[in-house]
């Protein structure tokens, strides 16, 4: 009885690992393409290899125009983390302009998307803070400027690649 309990338990947590690798997989190949300004941090992490620590310049606009009232920061203050929506605009290239915070009254114009942020330890964060790459490929994504974004319905963000101010993907050879 406990063996099949094991064996039952086992295969549910495996469809469920299964079916949210393939939502991911969906997200990155049907997402909308959004590119986000990036000012990289950190080449180096000695315990988990080489990656780049990203940090949004987006992301710094969001946080300035989050409320700052005596009220705001009190039951921030009783909050470990804010999740919210951010409005952008694309320009001609698909990089994102802030425009405002979601308020959730306004209807989106064609060229606006809403973009899930969260703020964690004083900073606004967009999908994730890191990109990974192989050990002694550090010189590849030195001139990384953007990442790319697929955003689904949701607002919710996938990085799907590294590039440079053109526009051109960063991406290490075999």
């Amino acid at each position: 009885m406990r063996k099949n309990f094991v064996v039952v338990s086992m295969i549910i947590v495996l469809v469920g690992i299964n079916w949210s690798i393939a939502g991911k997989e969906k997200h990155l190949s049907t997402g909308h393409i959004v590119y986000l300004d990036l000012a990289p941090v950190d080449p180096r992490s000695l315990m988990q290899g080489d990656y780049m620590t990203l940090r949004f310049r987006i992301g710094d606009e969001v946080y300035q125009a989050l409320p700052k009232s005596e009220e705001y920061k009190r039951w921030r203050h009783n909050v470990e983390s804010d999740d919210g929506y951010v409005i952008v605009e694309q320009d001609d290239k698909g990089i994102a302009q802030f425009k405002r915070i979601d308020d959730s009254n306004q209807a989106l114009a064609a060229s606006e998307l809403r973009l899930k942020y969260r703020v964690r330890n004083g900073a606004v964060k967009f999908a994730t803070n890191a990109f990974f790459f192989e050990e002694g490929q550090g010189r590849i994504y030195q001139p990384a400027r953007y990442g790319q974004f697929r955003v689904n319905k949701k607002g919710e963000l996938l990085l799907a690649g590294m590039y440079d101010k053109d526009l051109t993907k960063l991406e290490s050879k075999p």
